[in-house]
């Protein structure tokens, strides 16, 4: 999987990298400030009581989601059904990219 060099933009997927969900895949929601973000997953973090998360906490993946991005940024909200729909789009696309058990282990887990 690519990492990305830059810092989270709106509908970015992310790994957590720290804390008790350690290793869940979720998408950036919200740019707090340089250092904090909200993210979501539409499943145990839905939209309306998103995580906020230091991003040094946070593995940024390059890839973002262009229905999650334009519907936050027309909006200013997302459903949870899109979220999760864009994370298993994620996965797809990861799983295609990389050999079966290499980074991945198919639970939105990262390693």
């Amino acid at each position: 999987m690519i990492e990305s060099d830059s810092g989270p933009e709106i509908g970015q997927v992310v790994c957590i990298r720290k804390g008790r969900d350690t290793g869940q895949f979720a998408i950036v929601i919200q740019l707090i400030n340089e250092r904090f973000v909200f993210i979501a997953d539409g499943d145990k973090r839905k939209f309306d009581r998103p995580k906020k998360k230091n991003i040094q906490h946070l593995e940024c993946f390059d890839y973002i989601s262009p229905e999650v991005r334009n519907s936050l940024l027309d909006t200013g909200k997302v459903t949870n059904g899109k979220l999760q729909w864009a994370l298993g789009k994620f996965m797809e696309d990861v799983l295609e990219a990389t050999e079966k058990g290499d980074e991945f282990d198919g639970e939105r887990r990262c390693h």
